[in-house]
Order: C-alpha cells, then structure tokens, then sequence
C-alpha cells in the first residue's frame, strides 16, 4: 500500500470516528477506547505491564501532596514490580503525613477525573500537556532507572501524539488516558483488599500497605480506608463515564 492510499484510508478513518461538528469524537471512539482500557486492566498478561502507569499516578500523588502540606520530598521509586516508594521528611504525625499517605492510592482515580471533565469542557489539547509536564515534574523526583525509563516512554507517547497534530490521534490518546486511568484506580484497590484477606489467613502479603500505614497514624481500621478508597475509585469512574459519554 502507497503512502498516498494509507493517507486516505487514514482520513477515512478519522472522518468515521470523529463528528463532524468540532472534531468531537463518535460514540464508537469513547467505547472503543474504554474497552481497550478495559481489556488493559483486566488482562493478566497486559496488566502487569500496563500498571506502571498506575503507580507512576499514585507515587505522583504521594509526592505532590506531600510537597503542598510541607513536608520535604526525599525520592520516588517505581519498581519493574510495579511497585512504588515515595519516602518524605517531616512530622511523622498529622494532618501532613497523613494525607501523604491517603494520597496514593486515590491518586489514579482523581487523575482520570480531572482527565475527563477536561475532555467533556473541549480542552483535551490541554489535558496532554498537563500530563505531560506532571510526568516532567515527577522525573525531578525519581531516584532510580527503571522509574526514569517509565517516565520518559510514557511522556515519548504524548509527544509523539502532540507532534503529530491530529485530532483523531489527540483523541484516542486522551480518551484511553481517562479510561485507563478510572478504571485503573479500581483494580489496586481491589488488590489492596485481596492483599489484605492473605495477610490475614496467616499468607504472605507484599509487606506495609498505605490502608495498613494509615491505620497506624489515625484511629481508623486499614479495612475502613480500602473502603474510602473503593468509594473514590467507583465515585470518579461513575462521575466520569457521565461526562465521557454524554
């Protein structure tokens, strides 16, 4: 196939999923991408991969919080694992520390909130640049390679999808962002809970949890804050489809 018949099945392509009043995209190209998303979370073969981005929203959260409540940011790690260390100076009790540590796992969910009411008030142009200077930020704070090499592959993404200039490529981006991002804040917490129940049975966990970390610095049960996460999660996803969809 010649450049020229690609371009046009390429144009084909963008005039089918993208109306024709604004360039808002068509209701094929929401689902698309949020089943893609989707198919992202729940595959067990993609998933472990695809999380990275998950905790690089949830150290993200960690960091900035901590930052905005004055305390001193130290480093952040993300693991080939997918695990992540946000590790802060300060007061070790509080309100600083522990919104610190609320801050990760709503992070993701919250992300793809403010994603998504982007998107639905026409500034998804925005909405990638915005991702990309908090990826930027975050880089600044990172400590170890792999996590650097995260970054900069996720940020290598969003350029490319902003120098190529297109409205269809803009859109598949910034909806699949949104959508993996609502969606993947809910799986952690799910295997935040599951992590939880081993632990209990007397099983191997992945050592202290944020919900655990929580429980230590207030008088409120891990099992208490898993549920406060599950509610941000499923509250912004809901909230978020509205706006996605409508």
């Amino acid at each position: 196939m010649n450049r020229a018949a690609s371009g046009h099945l390429w144009h084909q392509l963008a005039g089918y999923l993208m109306t024709t009043h604004g360039h808002r995209p068509s209701g094929i190209l929401v689902a698309g991408t949020a089943l893609l998303a989707l198919a992202a979370v729940g595959s067990r073969r993609i998933w472990p991969v695809s999380r990275t981005v998950v905790t690089l929203a949830h150290e993200g959260g960690h960091a900035l919080v901590a930052l905005l409540t004055g305390r001193r940011l130290d480093s952040v790690r993300v693991l080939r694992s997918t695990a992540g260390l946000t590790v802060s100076s300060g007061s070790p009790t509080g309100a600083g520390i522990v919104l610190t540590a609320a801050a990760g796992s709503t992070a993701p969910p919250l992300l793809g909130l403010g994603a998504a009411a982007l998107i639905a008030t026409g500034h998804l142009f925005s909405m990638l640049l915005i991702s990309l200077a908090a990826l930027t930020g975050l880089a600044v704070a990172v400590r170890n390679a792999y996590g650097i090499l995260a970054i900069l592959l996720t940020g290598a993404a969003i350029v490319v999808v902003l120098w190529r200039g297109s409205a269809l490529a803009e859109a598949l981006a910034g909806y699949l962002m949104a959508w993996f991002l609502l969606l993947g804040g809910v799986r952690p917490v799910l295997e935040l809970q599951h992590g939880r129940r081993r632990s209990a049975r007397g099983m191997p966990s992945r050592g202290t949890t944020d919900a655990d970390q929580l429980a230590a610095l207030t008088s409120v049960p891990g099992g208490l804050w898993v549920f406060l996460f599950g509610v941000v999660a499923l509250a912004a996803l809901t909230v978020s489809a509205f706006w996605l969809i409508a």
